[in-house]
């Protein structure tokens, strides 16, 4: 019990949490710079072009939360649902 106290507390701390952002962007821009230097088998014409996986991830990971959200309002329930 008392690691997870300890995990929490270093999640707290703003320098590790600042810490923590500075290594996800150094690692986004390090795949980044891979993408110019190793060379890809094109199969269609557009997906040759650079930073077209992370692009594609990014949108599709934005399309996920708007299906979701839309989910959301179709499948919401009111809040004494289970009180009845």
């Amino acid at each position: 019990m008392e690691k997870k106290k300890e995990y929490l507390k270093f999640l707290e701390n703003p320098k590790n949490i600042k810490l923590l952002w500075i290594l996800l962007y150094a690692s986004c821009g390090f795949l980044v710079l891979l993408d110019l230097f190793i060379p890809r088998e094109v199969a269609f014409g557009f997906d040759g072009f650079f930073g077209f996986y992370g692009i594609l991830g990014f949108i599709s990971c934005a399309v996920l939360i708007l299906i979701s959200k839309l989910l959301g309002l179709f499948l919401k329930v009111r809040e004494d649902y289970y009180d009845r």
